[in-house]
Parts: structure tokens; sequence; C-alpha cells
């Protein structure tokens, strides 16, 4: 996915493109340099374009607004009356964020949240928040209220720390599960290296054995921007809070999801998890970002973390990183030979590893580089008009006496140095980057019903950001690793001493072997198209448009012999619509498989028995598969408004007896069973409940593998369908399966193992 701009500035640059003088076409479309298409792209640009964004961006603005921030409050004061302290919590925040400085409202919104918190037992924070609202005003007659929360906070924080020193409280060592190890050091591992061909470009390979569940790296983004308007979480009774977007709960500089975000003092989107937060992100890049806030909105997630780079890395380290990389070691009468490729080495976590990473010009359609040139050209002129440069760009000291006069006919103000338009064509080379090296961060996220006994949760995408070493990996359809994301956590580290507290609080990810790696062995990743999701076909289509390359990777190749043996179009028509002999269809007559028919070469199915004979168009089976889908998400829909009853008998007749059904390994099959397990779960009945989420697992261990990270929460939640229905014997006899497969993708510390551990550690007592 793409976080390209809004669609009228898509069509609005489109349209320039169209009717673009055919020589300047023919000259932009030819230009092979970067720092080129960004200078033709300065000329390109005219005060029109800068107006046209100014008009659209006014459709989102980070004004502060003390009417709103009463509004939020208000909604805040009804989700408190009826105790709903999440979604409370989150209206006061919106409140706290919308409201100016000298808003009457701002005070009002931290005691509001204060009590929130008190409620919520985040006391620390409710006790800021008391000092919050008593810094910015907050009625004198009505302090009393704050200072008894501030002594009711401060007993309770007192007997916690009591607890906390008594010995007899603090648990014994398990024997290292579950334990910290340690801060995170980020790196690849001892037992990988870095590699490098013409085909492949840099890339990983195993240096010796790699066992299946060893780290192979930890990486940090260099920079990320959360993806807004991203719903995130499902409230009470299965409905959306107001203000749940992931912008809303989270940390716009480590993630760090939060109920008592910091605001920004200039707009009233971003917001931190921490004073410190909120000053290292002014620092490195919101001090200029902050008056752009809605333009950036505009231009696309892309925009703003190509442009979130460059700011961090500054005009030095740009201008290092386009130097030719010298070897030192090299004999003097070697000196005139030719300076190894930069694109070839790898310089861990540092902007010259981002600097190099592929941008794909002479790859990209024109259409796509005059949008993104045009884009930065619009942003880079914005910016300048903003006010003085980034102080990691000031060149008026070093460059002074070479500098040329400002272009003031162009706009540009007298502080930025004509030198500067390195900074526009560095966002633009990170811009062209991003398409080929864009990592999503992704989180697990609970999608059930608040208290629900059992865990029901989606992978969500929060952000979208720039890794300098995870981006050494290549893609594979059936990848041999596994990624874990953590957001603004201590990481535990798997392979190394210790680093400064400051770098383990952040952001990151940690790559798992996902099974075992030989020496000499490339180490892969998928880009996202998965030869148990996708079929082939679609596979290499959406590789080819987004990262230019036909993959022919082990899936592709066995997958492609195979459908040119028996005709079929992919494995995920194959479990979807029967494209395989083994389609997971079953004859409605004798409940025999369903194969597809040689003669019709896809157009329909037959029985395989061959005394039954029985046959069936593609477009019927289609048919009731889509019902099947509306009938599943109506029923999931039903669950969501707790009425679960209904939804077990709409799922009932969905499953009953009919010209064509579903073989228990088919992925339908597999959600329908899901659903009946959680109609049940959500009914108290964990006996059926427990039965029908074993026959979802069946169809997910098929579809994904029996050693898959699906297959290991599908089978956490039968876990707890067990405990929680007093099933001694089968708890205890899946927990160990579960945790060995979350062990090998997520880690030993991830929370589902402690609360593994916790159901063993009772039913075992």
């Amino acid at each position: 996915m793409m976080d390209l701009p809004c669609i009228k500035w898509q069509d609005y640059v489109a349209q320039k493109w169209t009717v673009l003088d055919p020589e300047l076409k023919e000259k932009f479309t030819t230009l092979l340099e970067i720092d080129d298409v960004f200078k033709c792209s300065l000329t390109l640009t005219t005060q029109e374009d800068l107006d046209f964004v100014q008009s659209i961006s006014a459709a989102y603005s980070v004004q502060k607004e003390a009417q709103q921030a009463a509004k939020c409050r208000e909604r805040g004061n009804s989700s408190f009356k009826i105790r709903d302290f999440t979604a409370a919590a989150l209206h006061y925040s919106q409140g706290i964020c919308v409201a100016p400085l000298s808003s009457e409202q701002l005070p009002l919104c931290y005691a509001n949240r204060s009590a929130v918190l008190y409620h919520l037992q985040h006391y620390q924070d409710s006790l800021e928040d008391i000092d919050r609202a008593l810094k910015h005003g907050y009625p004198s007659h009505l302090s009393h209220k704050l200072e008894d929360r501030r002594t009711q906070c401060l007993r309770h924080l007192s007997v916690d720390q009591k607890g906390k020193d008594n010995p007899a409280s603090k648990n014994p060592t398990d024997g290292g599960k579950g334990t910290s190890v340690g801060p995170l050091s980020f790196g690849i591992c001892p037992q990988a290296a870095v590699g490098f061909s013409p085909e492949k470009g840099r890339h990983l390979v195993a240096a010796e054995r790699i066992a299946a569940g060893e780290v192979l790296l930890h990486d940090r983004p260099y920079s990320c921007v959360l993806i807004p308007g991203m719903e995130e979480v499902q409230g009470k009774r299965g409905r959306q809070d107001a203000e749940g977007g992931v912008e809303h709960r989270r940390c716009h500089r480590c993630l760090t999801e939060t109920l008592s975000p910091v605001p920004c003092e200039g707009c009233s989107y971003t917001r931190y998890c921490s004073t410190s937060c909120q000053r290292d992100a002014w620092e490195e890049h919101h001090q200029w970002e902050c008056s752009l806030g809605a333009d950036l909105m505009v231009m696309g997630v892309m925009s703003q973390l190509a442009l979130r780079v460059t700011l961090k890395a500054g005009f030095k380290n740009i201008q290092m990183a386009k130097e030719p990389i010298r070897n030192e070691h090299t004999e003097p009468e070697s000196r005139n030979s030719k300076p190894p490729d930069p694109c070839a080495s790898h310089y861990g976590d540092t902007y010259r590893s981002v600097f190099h990473l592929q941008h794909h010009l002479n790859l990209h359609s024109p259409c796509v580089r005059f949008l993104s040139a045009i884009t930065i050209a619009t942003l880079y002129l914005k910016l300048s008009k903003a006010g003085p440069p980034p102080a990691s760009w000031d060149l008026s000291r070093p460059l002074q006496a070479n500098s040329h006069p400002p272009d003031k006919e162009g706009g540009i103000g007298a502080a930025w140095n004509s030198e500067l338009w390195l900074m526009g064509s560095a966002v633009l080379r990170h811009m062209l980057q991003l398409r080929c090296n864009a990592q999503a961060i992704i989180t697990l996220q609970d999608t059930g019903a608040e208290n629900s006994p059992v865990q029901s949760s989606r992978e969500i995408r929060i952000a979208t950001a720039m890794f300098p070493t995870l981006s050494l990996l290549n893609h594979s359809c059936c990848p041999n690793t596994s990624l874990a994301f953590s957001t603004g956590t201590h990481l535990s580290a798997d392979f190394s001493e210790s680093v400064a507290e400051k770098r383990s609080k952040a952001s990151g990810v940690t790559v798992r072997a996902a099974k075992d790696i030989s020496p000499g062995q490339e180490i892969l990743h998928c880009y996202g198209p998965h030869s148990r999701r996708m079929a082939t076909q679609e596979r290499q289509r959406l590789l080819q448009e987004q990262y230019y390359f036909l993959c022919q990777c082990e899936a592709c190749t066995l997958q492609q012999q195979s459908e040119e043996e028996d005709g079929s179009e992919g494995r995920l028509q194959c479990s979807s619509v029967g494209g395989n002999p083994q389609s997971g269809l079953l004859c409605g007559k004798c409940k025999g498989s369903l194969n597809r028919s040689s003669e019709e070469r896809g157009k329909g199915f037959i029985c395989s028995q061959a005394s039954c004979g029985y046959c069936v168009a593609l477009s019927e089976v289609n048919q009731r598969l889509q019902e099947i889908k509306q009938d599943l998400k109506k029923a999931v829909d039903l669950m969501e408004r707790e009425r679960p009853d209904e939804a077990l008998r709409l799922l009932r007749r969905t499953q009953s007896p009919s010209a064509l059904s579903l073989a228990e390994t088919h992925p339908l099959q597999g959600e329908l069973e899901d659903a009946t397990a959680r109609a049940y779960a959500t009914m108290g009945d964990w006996s059926k409940a427990a039965s029908h989420l074993e026959r979802s697992a069946v169809a997910i261990g098929n579809q994904y593998g029996k050693e898959s990270i699906e297959l290991g929460r599908q089978l956490f939640k039968l876990a707890q369908l067990h405990f929680n229905g007093g099933a001694r014997g089968p708890a205890l006899f899946v927990i160990p399966r579960v945790r060995k497969l979350l062990c090998l993708h997520c880690g030993p510390q991830c929370e589902e193992l402690q609360e593994l551990q916790a159901m063993e550690d009772c039913l075992t007592a």
C-alpha cells in the first residue's frame, strides 16, 4: 500500500503533466539523476501549485479551537457518566490537544482527565494532570477537588510502593521463563552476514547454521510516521471509539500507546507519550513540520516520512553520503582505480545505509516520477516560506563565501541559501526509495468486546517506517523469517550486552528464523504477497508493479509448475474456489471432494467419485462462497452488538447441507468454526466453543502451516477456552504447543507467553 498524496492533489498533478509542453515532458523523462529531476521540478512548480495545496489543506486543519475542545470535553463527560473511562480519557485527551494554551477548556480537560486516570488506577499520570490543570489556571474555587484527588493518588502510590518493597511479594525466579535479560542492542546477529551481487543487490545470508527461533537482527526505524485515520480498537459493546484512531492513542515519536498524551503546543494533531519524546521530536523534525501539518496530510505519509528522514540527517550527513567511498587500505599505485560502489556496502543503522537504498528512478513511470517531484518541490517551497531553515541545514556560516544570492523572484526566504536545494533533492530521493523500501509497522489489536474472556484480535498497520537494516532482506513468497514489532517499549536482548536506555525505549523490529537456515542460504522476508494467502499470478503482478521484479522464489516456481500441470490458477483459488484437485469443496450429493474439471479448463468442478458424477459450474461455486462470506460478516456484526444467539442461528443455517459444502480444511470453514466458537464462548459454553475452535485450527494449520504464527494464535485462544472451562487435561496438553509456536515467532518475552505461564501455574498448583 502506498501512502500517496490525497486524490485531489494526485488529480491536479496528473492534469499538470497532461498539459505540460511536450519538450519539457521529454526533458523531464530523460533526466537520469535525482538532483537534476528535483532542479527541473522546481522550475515547473508555480505559485498556483502552492495556492492549490493551500485550498485543499483547509479540510485537514490542525489549528487549535476552544469550541472544539469544549465539545470533546462534553463527550468525555458523557462517557464518564456511563463509566466508560477509556473512551472518556480519549475524549478529554483530544480536548487537551485542540484547546489553545490560553483557553479555559485546557485546565478543565486536564482536571477531568485526571479523574478518569484515577479511576483507571493510573495514579502517577493522574498526579501529572492535576499539576497541569493548576498550572494552566484551573478555577481556584474548585481546586480543593484536585487537592483531594492528589492526596488519594499519593496514598495509593504509597501502598503500591510498600508492596513492591516487600520481599514476600516478589516473584521467585522461574528458571529463565519470561525474565528480561537486559536492554536491547540493534544490529545483525554474528551468524549472519551482508552479501552483495548485481542481481540481488545488498542482502543477508547465513554465515553458519541458524536454528528456527533464533534472532537474526534487531532494527529500529531511522524515522517513522503514524498513519492518520486508522481505526485501532473496538470499544465497549463492539462500537468504534469516536477518538480511537492510532494518531489519537499513540505517541507520534516512539509509537507508545497512551491514554494521557502530551500535546504539541502549536498544532492540534501531534501528541506524545512524554515530555522527553515531545522535546526530542521538536528538535529533530516537528518544529519545521508543525506549521505545515495540514499540507503534510495533503501530501501523504510518504512525503512526510521522506522529509523527516532528511531533517534528521542534516546537510553534513547527506554531503558525506553523496561522496564516493574510498578504500583506506588501497595501495598508492591503485589510487586511481574505480572506487567501490557505495550501494554494495552496509553501514549499520546510520544515515548512509538509508541514503544508498535503491531509488529505482529509471523504473518509476514518468507519471509517478512527476507526482513525486512536484509534490516534494511544492513541499520544499512551502517549507522555505514558513521560516528559517532547520539548524542542521544552516549553511550561512560554512558556505557564506561561496553561496549565491537567494532567488527572491521565486519567493524563497532570504535565510535559505541556494545550496539548500540539496535538501529537496534528498527528500525526493527518499520519497522514491520508500515506494520499494517502506515498511509497515504492524501491531496486534484486540477486537473483541471489553473484558472478553477469550482473545479476539487482528493485525493493523499503525505506521510507515524506513528501517536501515531490515531493508537488506530480499523478498520470498515463502519466507524463512518472522517479524515482531515493538512500539515504545523496552525490549530484551537476545544476543547483546547493553546499550543506552534512551535507545531501548523506541519502536523497533525483531527478525527471527522461522525455520532452520543452512550456511550460505539467503535470509528472506515477505514484502506482503504470501504464498499462503495469494495466488501466484496475483503475487507476481503486485510485486512487479510496486517492486519492479518478477518473483521467481521457491513458492512461485513450484506453484507455477503445479498450475501448468493441472491448469489451475494458484493456491488462493484452490482454497476458495477449488483451483486444485484438492479444492476444499465437497459434493452436495455424496460429500466426495470436488475437483476442477479438466475438460472445462477451470470453468467448473466435478465430483471425484466416479459413481456420482455430480458437476457444478464455477459461477455457482463463486456465488455460494460469496453468500457464505456475507453470512459470516453478518454473524460477526451480531456478536459485536452482543447478540450471540442470533449469530449462532445464522451460522448454523449457513452450514446447513446444500449443493456445495466446505471441507474442514477450507479457509472459509475455518472462519465459520472460529465465529461459532466465539458465539458459544460469549454465551459461556466453553466446551462447545473449544470443540469448534479445534476444527478452526485444522483449517488454519492447513492454510498457513503447522509451524505458523497464525496457528499459534488460534491455539492460544483454544488454551484460553480450555482454561476458562476448567478442562485441565486439554489445557495442559495444548499449552506446550502454543508456547513453542509463540517462542518461535515472537520470542520468549511476548505477553501471551506470560499469560500461558500463569494458566499453567494455576492448573498445576
